[in-house]
């Protein structure tokens, strides 16, 4: 289980290492861009939902508590790329299954 860290501890919320690997893509490449957008999440305690507004100026971490890298699956790479630039924001969506690499 890793963490999405926005500005200070306090402003933290659990993700599975395997699902922030991907959001971490998503909001380093909207973030290079200075494209500022928002990141809703359902806190992992039942407690109910945060909302991030995502901008450059607010220092972010993203802690993994594993060693490993995930092998990235590009179509969900793009399915929360789209809901990033959707006028709802980021919110975490099922995996959906991966595509196999094109054979060439």
């Amino acid at each position: 289980m890793g963490r999405f860290i926005y500005d200070t501890m306090a402003n933290s919320v659990d993700i599975d290492d395997r699902t922030l690997a991907h959001l971490r893509i998503v909001v380093m490449n909207k973030l290079r861009r200075t494209e500022a957008f928002m990141f809703d999440v359902e806190v992992g305690d039942g407690s109910g939902r945060r909302s991030f507004w995502m901008h450059p100026s607010v220092p972010i971490q993203f802690h993994f508590f594993g060693s490993r890298n995930p092998r990235i699956n590009r179509a969900w790479v793009e399915d929360l790329m789209q809901a990033a630039s959707g006028p709802n924001g980021l919110t975490i969506t099922p995996e959906p299954p991966d595509e196999p690499p094109a054979e060439e």
